[in-house]
């Protein structure tokens, strides 16, 4: 067994439409009707201006899609698959070969690469729009023995035009599994040279704590494997980094410490984002605003940077924020009213089964901890909660 390729735990092969509809507890009919829709039904082009004055292209996905796609990747993807510890993004960690949990995110990718002396970072360039629906079938035929007309129809719900699109919910972890066949080669290579190999997502990084080191050899191989799998390098970011020229980045943290850090620039615009909705936050009435909330959240992401890194400011940025949390107003009960009322008459029709429920119920409980931050709605909070706990989503 090569714990360097990414596996399915099952091998129970999926031929039929039958078998697929049972997998992914979605009724044939509903399978079929999903397939029914028309391309401009199920994709909906959104552009979204890049750095460079170009446009990245993301496709909003129709309801009815997205719930196929989402029961691929919690049916299929995320229960079956075991991926390797270089991979990194959007990869769950519940069957990791080491029986140990990684956790998969850009810190501790980053974290592996600490004390580096030269980096090697390598982009391919336009993705997803490069991934083939030729290698997406591929992946479903070896990894998960799915063939016949089942691998034709997730085939096509998982593609659009040939080729893999950003904004469907399964194209992450497409690309994440696209190099299967020959990675785990490159990451032996790299291996016995001690280099540090990790991917995430379209980021390739390679590094040791050589200073200098020619990655000319190791480089080749990479080229090759995407050559063999027709995704092109972006050679403007594809460079290679010495430590004794500038300070070592990966994914935006610098390297070069025992520990992932985040760049002092980056500190800097967390402590004026605290200070600037701190001083937000002395107007009359702007707690209660919709503006407020959402500049509250962004800023509390950006605080948790600090604590997934280990910095010293952390604690005292959550207890600032902590004393200015937003307040809930009278539009938040209505729409906390509005969302209970919404999930009894769908538990009345049997639909505290289905995902979307499970998001929703779980919405309304966000609600009414903001309602629970204001004395006058206690009662009604209390009053919601109890009917919340008759409605219970299903196996709850």
């Amino acid at each position: 067994m090569d714990l360097l390729k990414p596996r399915s735990s099952s091998g129970a092969p999926i031929d039929t439409l039958q078998l697929l509809s049972k997998t992914l507890s979605i009724p044939e009919s509903e399978l079929l009707a999903i397939a029914s829709l028309s391309y401009d039904e199920k994709y909906r082009l959104i552009q979204i201006p890049k750095g460079d004055g170009s446009f990245r292209r993301v496709y909003s996905l129709h309801p009815k899609m997205r719930f196929v796609q989402s029961r691929i990747n919690t049916r299929i993807f995320k229960e079956l698959t075991r991926f390797p510890d270089y991979l990194f993004g959007s990869v769950p960690n519940k069957n990791d070969p080491s029986e140990m949990e990684i956790k998969r995110d850009y810190i501790s990718c980053a974290s592996l690469h600490c004390g580096a002396k030269t980096l090697l970072k390598v982009d391919i360039k336009d993705f997803f729009d490069n991934i083939h629906q030729d290698l997406v079938c591929d992946i479903f035929t070896s990894i998960y023995k799915i063939s016949g007309e089942a691998l034709s129809y997730i085939c096509d719900i998982c593609c659009k035009d040939g080729f893999v699109v950003q904004g469907a919910l399964t194209s992450s972890y497409l690309a994440t599994l696209c190099l299967y066949k020959k990675e785990h080669d490159v990451v032996k290579r790299a291996r016995r040279k001690s280099l540090v190999y990790t991917r995430l997502v379209d980021d390739i990084t390679v590094s040791t704590k050589v200073s200098n080191y020619d990655f000319s050899q190791i480089k080749s191989h990479i080229e090759l494997m995407l050559a063999e799998h027709d995704l092109p390098i972006n050679n403007n970011k594809t460079k290679i980094y010495y430590s004794s020229s500038q300070p070592l980045k990966v994914h935006g943290l610098r390297v070069d410490f025992n520990t992932p850090r985040l760049p002092s620039d980056e500190v800097k615009r967390i402590r004026a984002s605290v200070h600037n909705i701190s001083e937000i936050s002395k107007k009359n009435n702007t707690k209660t605003s919709v503006a407020y909330r959402k500049e509250f959240n962004r800023c509390m992401g950006r605080v948790h940077k600090l604590k997934r890194v280990g910095h010293e400011k952390y604690s005292l940025f959550i207890k600032i924020l902590k004393d200015i949390k937003p307040l809930p107003s009278y539009r938040d009960v209505k729409i906390a009213v509005s969302a209970v009322e919404s999930l009894e008459v769908s538990f009345i029709k049997g639909n505290n089964d289905k995902n979307w429920y499970e998001r929703k119920y779980d919405l309304a409980i966000y609600k009414l901890i903001i309602l629970g931050r204001s004395d006058a709605f206690k009662k009604l909070v209390a009053d919601l909660r109890k009917r919340l706990q008759g409605i219970k989503p299903h196996g709850r």
